[in-house]
């Protein structure tokens, strides 16, 4: 299941670049790039997360991506007038502990699971 959400997530930044590039914050060079290269390390992570011998490393992938993008949900959240087509200011909110929770999943799938199983 967590292999599939990032390999589709990473998917659609490819059918949907514009709304992705948009919310990267200003100070960051080439939204373009950024968004094709998250999404495809969101595929690459998705995808590793369903073989025993790339999981680990691909959660570690996937903990920083998270990380990584991070302050395009902060930008989102301080900025909510420019993207109200995207969502409201209680969902831009509701995005950073999401950030958390997918963290927290990753985790359990690629490193504590992964060591029981």
């Amino acid at each position: 299941m967590l292999g599939l959400f990032f390999v589709v997530a990473g998917l659609n930044h490819f059918a949907h670049p514009g709304v992705y590039e948009r919310i990267v914050p200003a100070w960051l060079p080439a939204p373009g790039l950024l968004v094709a290269i998250s999404g495809v390390c969101e595929m690459l992570g998705g995808a590793g997360v369903l073989l025993r011998a790339t999981r680990r490393f691909a959660g570690a992938g996937l903990i920083a991506l998270l990380i990584a993008v991070f302050p395009a949900n902060l930008n989102m959240a301080q900025n909510p007038g420019q993207y109200g087509d995207l969502g409201t200011p209680a969902l831009f909110y509701a995005r950073l502990p999401l950030q958390l929770i997918l963290i927290v999943w990753v985790w359990w799938v690629c490193f504590f699971r992964a060591r029981n199983c």
